[in-house]
C-alpha cells in the first residue's frame, strides 16, 4: 500500500513538473499570418510587411503578410476572427474596417468581441491631394473650381466607408461643394487614375500618398488634423485653409483572434512595444507622417471602442450607405 500510494505521488508530482514545461511551448510554432484588407503598395500594407520583418527577428520565426482587400477592409478582419484562436492569425487593421465598416456592411463577426487588440501602431493624418495636372495650387482654389462645375470634380478612396470617403463627404458637407465618390480596392490603385487624370483628388493618409508627393505627381493642398503634419509642415491644415469640421485621421493596429491564450497575447503585445521604440522603426513611421503610438493595450481598446461609436453615430447623421 506504502509503495502504491509513493508511486501515485511520484507520478503527481512529475506531471505537475510538466505543467510549467507544456505552457512554455514556442510561438510561434508555424507560419504566422499577417492578415491586411487593403492591396499591396498602400499604407496598411507598407506598415505590415515593416512588423513582419521585425516579429520574424524578434520570435526567430516566418511571418508573412497576406493582401485580402475588399469589403472596406472586413474580409481579412474576418478571417481573422474566425481563425484559429492560437496567435498565428494577426490582423493589422485601420479604423476604417474596426470603427467605420460595421455600421455600413453586416458582418458575420463582431469586431469589438471577436478581435482581441495587441496595440495601436500608429496615427497619420489624411491629406487632401490633387493630382499634378489639376489647375489649383489651394483649397480656395479647389473649392472656387468645385462650385463652378459641379459634380465634375471626382475624388477617390481605398473604399466605401473608408477613412477616405467618409472625410470626403465631411468635406462637400463643410465646404458646400459636390463631389463623386470613386471606390478602389485600396490607394495604390487609386493613385493610379489620380496620376492619370481619371479621378482629381483624394483624402488619402500621409502614410500612402507621401511617396507620390515627394516624387511631385501628386499636390498636397491641406492635412485633415487640427494641427500640422511635421513631415508636410508647409502645408496648411483644412480649418486654416477656411473649411472647419472635416477633421479626420486614420489609425493602425494590430489585432489578434479572440480566445488567444493570454501568453501568447502578452507575448505580441510586449514584443510590438519593443518594436514601435526601435530608432529604424519611429523613422520610417514617422517618415510616413505618422505618430507611433504610446496608449497601453487597454488605453486602446478604449480609443477603439469610442471611435467605434463616434463613426455610427458621424454615418447615421450624415446618411451615408453603401453605394
Amino acid at each position: 500500500m506504502h509503495r502504491k500510494r509513493f508511486l501515485v505521488a511520484l507520478i503527481s508530482t512529475a506531471f505537475c513538473l510538466a505543467l510549467p514545461v507544456a505552457a512554455q511551448t514556442p510561438y510561434p510554432s508555424k507560419t504566422v499570418r499577417l492578415m491586411v484588407g487593403a492591396g499591396a503598395g498602400g499604407g496598411t500594407d507598407i506598415i505590415a510587411r515593416m512588423l513582419a520583418e521585425k516579429f520574424a527577428e524578434g520570435f526567430k520565426g516566418t511571418f508573412v503578410v497576406e493582401n485580402r482587400p475588399g469589403a472596406s477592409n472586413t474580409i481579412a478582419a474576418d478571417m481573422t476572427a474566425q481563425a484559429t484562436a492560437d496567435g498565428h492569425t494577426l490582423l493589422v487593421a485601420t479604423n476604417t474596417g474596426q470603427a467605420i465598416a460595421p455600421h455600413l456592411i453586416k458582418l458575420s463577426f463582431d469586431p469589438l468581441k471577436d478581435l482581441v487588440p495587441i496595440g495601436l501602431i500608429v496615427t497619420v493624418p489624411n491629406v487632401l491631394v490633387v493630382g499634378s495636372q489639376v489647375p489649383v495650387n489651394n483649397v480656395t482654389d479647389l473649392v472656387r473650381a468645385m462650385k463652378a462645375q459641379p459634380g465634375l470634380f471626382k475624388y477617390a478612396s481605398s473604399g466605401v466607408g473608408s477613412t477616405q470617403h467618409i472625410a470626403g463627404e465631411a468635406f462637400d458637407a463643410a465646404a458646400g461643394t459636390k463631389s463623386e465618390h470613386i471606390p478602389y480596392k485600396g490607394s495604390s490603385q487609386a493613385h493610379l487614375d489620380i496620376i492619370g487624370g481619371t479621378v482629381q483628388m483624394m483624402f488619402d493618409t500621409t502614410s500612402s500618398a507621401m511617396a507620390q508627393i515627394k516624387a511631385g505627381k501628386f499636390k498636397p493642398l491641406a492635412v485633415t488634423t487640427p494641427s500640422r503634419s511635421p513631415q508636410l509642415p508647409d502645408v496648411p491644415t483644412l480649418s486654416e485653409a477656411g473649411v472647419r469640421g472635416a477633421d479626420m485621421s486614420t489609425w493602425y493596429a494590430l489585432y489578434v483572434t479572440a480566445g488567444t491564450p493570454a501568453d501568447v497575447t502578452a507575448r505580441l503585445q510586449a514584443e510590438l512595444a519593443r518594436i514601435l521604440k526601435l530608432p529604424d522603426v519611429e523613422s520610417r513611421l514617422k517618415g510616413l507622417g505618422g505618430e507611433v503610438s504610446n496608449l497601453t493595450p487597454a488605453q486602446f481598446s478604449e480609443l477603439n471602442r469610442q471611435e467605434f461609436e463616434r463613426f455610427g453615430k458621424l454615418i447615421r447623421q450624415a446618411g451615408i450607405k453603401l453605394q
